[in-house]
């Protein structure tokens, strides 16, 4: 057998069909063997996982990057976020991303500045989705997915009152219409959905800022599971009516699980991600504004609910919605306990705390097996957004992106966790979490080992998505 570069041996290897004991051997980034040490070739460097589980990196199909155009200009924000959070993807196992185009001006023209920021400055292999909030985007969805993004995300009805610095035009049902209608006809289309309605929300938020309210449950309160829930009616069946395919963010709520278990029960193409925020956090939590999310944290109920929809596959994707600021933005200059309703909305940290989370509150607290969390973090979110077989599963062909998880190590969330622009705060300051990486791996280089980074940034690729996915080479 060819000598490899790399192999990974005394390891609870979790593949795609089963969980073996074993290891994994790659050659020039690509995985060449998966089985029994004995099975294994020779290598140049061998790693001994010590009994503990090698999985396939995180994908995470859902974070922000350029969000600090409020401190750079939107193009430097991008190539700025790739290196600071990418740095903090590989140290919490994840290896691959998404990210959302977010600008007024057309995304097509721009494409090649988009690549060149995450080439020159990622740590992963990378993606990308287009926000559709202005007119001129609904003219690009063909030409996007010539440049291999064929994934359309539309906020309905949310951002018709909220947070207008970020200039996003409101999405009626009239617009979500034509974007189904017109993504029905990409190979491989998907429209993505921030389903809250805002007219009921901001009625409450005038009522309880009336109260004099100025807590995280107002927060909650302003925009009640209704506003989710019958968004996610709506997006079904206008997904139903144009014979689309629709895909739900960050859904929150018990009643969004119900939902979409039914119309996927008629045979209604509605898929829904769920987030580590929902999964772990309720909305009485003491997390001040750092907790303010859009969607807000919900009640137990649902988050019991969204556990059981991954479970039983009504929830299929898991992603983070990370959005970096940094602190003083964040809190608007007021603390933790400051305005709520002036605080910016949006959790930080989330692509290196996606994985250490979901292994302390899923598998450690027995609320998902091993094989399920694989699959709702790496092989789906691969499947869902073109890019299995090459990633997202240990298989003979695959990239070699994949991490060593020790689920007895712990640590407590301080201003000493993250590796991003801004460890300072998140939901999760303050809690231990117990199940983390020690080496993480990606295109066939250890990047991490116990929480050193071995390599610098740039030298990664701009994963283009194809109706039939990306094939392995």
């Amino acid at each position: 057998m060819a000598h490899a570069d790399l192999r990974v041996v005394n390891a609870r290897v979790v593949t795609p069909g089963e969980t073996l004991i074993g290891g994994v051997a790659a050659r020039d980034g690509t995985i060449v063997a998966v089985g029994s040490e004995s099975s294994l070739p020779d290598a140049d460097r061998t790693i001994d996982a010590a009994g503990n589980y090698l999985i396939p990196g995180f994908i995470d199909p859902h974070v922000h990057w350029g969000l600090s155009r409020y401190e750079y200009e939107y193009h430097e924000g991008l190539a700025h976020d790739f290196e600071t959070e990418t740095r903090g993807a590989v140290h919490g196992g994840v290896t691959t991303v998404v990210n959302f185009l977010l600008q007024p001006d057309p995304y097509v023209p721009d494409m090649d500045y988009f690549v060149e920021a995450g080439e020159e400055n990622s740590y992963i292999d990378f993606a990308y989705h287009a926000i559709m909030h202005k007119e001129p985007h609904f003219d690009e969805v063909e030409a996007l997915a010539e440049k291999g993004v064929r994934s359309f995300k539309i906020f309905y009805n949310w951002y018709k009152h909220a947070s207008p610095e970020l200039g996003i035009e409101h999405s009626d049902s009239g617009r979500v219409y034509r974007l189904l209608d017109r993504v029905s006809d990409i190979d491989g289309g998907v429209v993505m959905f921030h389903a809250e309605n805002e007219d009921l929300a901001h009625e409450r938020r005038a009522e309880l800022k009336a109260e004099g309210r100025n807590d995280l449950q107002a927060w909650s309160e302003s925009a009640p599971n209704i506003c989710e829930a019958m968004q996610i009616e709506s997006i079904a069946k206008l997904t139903e009516y144009t014979d689309s395919t629709s895909y739900v963010v960050h859904m929150s709520t018990g009643e969004g699980v119900d939902i979409c278990r039914r119309y996927q029960e008629q045979g209604v193409d509605i898929s829904a991600e769920t987030l580590p925020a929902f999964l772990a956090h309720t909305n009485d939590k003491d997390l001040g504004v750092w907790g303010k999310i859009s969607p807000p944290l919900r009640g137990e109920s649902s988050k019991q609910k969204l556990w059981q929809g991954l479970r039983e596959g009504v929830v299929d994707y898991a992603g983070t919605d990370h959005c970096p600021h940094r602190k003083p933005f964040k809190e608007k200059d007021g603390g933790k306990y400051g305005d709520i309703w002036e605080a910016i909305p949006g959790d930080n940290n989330g692509i290196e705390y996606f994985l250490p989370v979901m292994m302390s509150e899923g598998v450690n607290e027995g609320r998902i097996s091993m094989e399920r969390l694989v699959e709702v973090c790496a092989e789906n979110n691969a499947k869902r957004w073109g890019l299995y077989p090459r990633k997202g599963a240990l298989v003979e062909g695959a990239d070699t992106d994949m991490v060593i998880v020790d689920l007895e190590k712990s640590a407590v969330v301080d201003d000493e966790f993250y590796h991003t622009m801004e460890p300072r705060y998140s939901t999760f300051h303050g809690e231990e979490l117990t199940g983390l990486p020690t080496h993480t791996i990606v295109g066939g280089e250890v990047v991490v080992e116990n929480g050193t980074l071995q390599v610098e940034k740039g030298g990664r690729e701009y994963l283009p998505r194809h109706a039939d996915g990306v094939a392995i080479e």
